[in-house]
């Protein structure tokens, strides 16, 4: 596949303040891509620089093989971008600032702007200042969306949104997925990723620490493992085996609790010599990925990975 987003050891700072650092990694063509990370991790940062709305102290990013400073007018051509926070004019209608954005574009496909009108659920007519947080949002969805752009790059899409506008816009996506078009897209929301997207990157306090498919990165969680035997079982069975991280014995004495990291073939054998009443395993959603990279004195934050082809 070819790569339609590129990017190199992107810094930028702002003074003594800290922005992104050393940013890698790429984004093929046909993807949906998730950036993760909290408020304030470097993700609009990561954007408004992919979007030449700020210059790189250093580093290189290209879109569609275009540097994006330099070849900033072309790329916005075939971009669709969503920002973080919506500045539009108060005074005009929500159906006004389409036709703008639609006269900006060169013109659009009308019947399929109405749809995407009628899809969100939004009322035209009223003014900007209007709207709820949602409906403005909703607007900056549709802009985004309605010229069918080849690369979408989506801020925070979904803040904002009720859980029925956010299922839509999540057939949006994959409607995109499906016609071989990308989305960049980037998120707090981990329900919004997992469920969309094909490989996810975490960034923490300015820098990449993890690049990968969704799958791919469940697989570094820890998984917990319950097992519960017909009679009290000794811990030390359990201790030594491979990828096991911790093992806890309940108040019963029958119970086993393990966090196991990778596959539990050694653990479900281990098991299998005794007599075994119920056995439940947890797998890691992408929020316990997440919590990982996030919680506590940060040391996974630090295991920075090469970024997945």
């Amino acid at each position: 596949m070819t790569a339609i987003i590129e990017v190199d050891k992107l810094t930028k700072r702002y003074g003594n303040k800290r922005g992104i650092t050393d940013v890698s990694f790429q984004v093929e063509e046909g993807e949906v891509f998730g950036f993760l990370g909290p408020n304030g991790a470097g993700k609009t940062t990561t954007i408004r620089l992919l979007m030449a709305l700020l210059r790189a102290n250093s580093g290189t990013a290209r879109i569609a093989g275009l540097d994006v400073w330099q070849g900033s007018v072309e790329i916005k051509r075939l971009v669709g971008y969503l920002p973080g926070e919506l500045a539009l004019d108060p005074g005009l209608t929500g159906g006004q600032i389409l036709e703008y954005f639609g006269h900006l574009r060169g013109g659009v496909d009308q019947a399929y702007l109405k749809q995407l009108i009628a899809r969100m659920d939004l009322d035209p007519s009223r003014k900007f200042r209007q709207y709820s947080s949602g409906n403005k949002r909703k607007i900056g969805i549709i802009q985004a969306f309605m010229h069918r752009p080849r690369l979408l790059i989506l801020d925070e899409p979904t803040s904002g949104l009720d859980p029925l506008n956010q299922q839509e816009f999540e057939r949006m996506v994959r409607e995109v997925r499906d016609d071989g078009r990308t989305v960049f897209l980037s998120s707090h929301i981990l329900t919004e990723v997992e469920q969309t997207c094909h490989r996810v990157a975490i960034i923490r306090d300015g820098q990449l620490v993890r690049v990968g498919s969704v799958e791919e990165l469940k697989d570094i969680k820890l998984q917990e493992i319950t097992i519960t035997f017909a009679s009290a079982v000794p811990i030390e069975a359990f201790k030594d085996l491979e990828g096991v991280e911790q093992v806890d014995m309940l108040s019963d004495g029958r119970t086993v609790r393990l966090s196991v990291q990778g596959q539990a073939d050694a653990v479900i054998k281990a098991a299998a010599q005794h007599s075994v009443l119920t056995l439940t395993s947890h797998q890691p959603s992408l929020e316990d990925i997440f919590l990982r990279y996030y919680e506590g004195d940060g040391v996974a934050a630090k295991e920075v990975s090469h970024v997945v082809q």
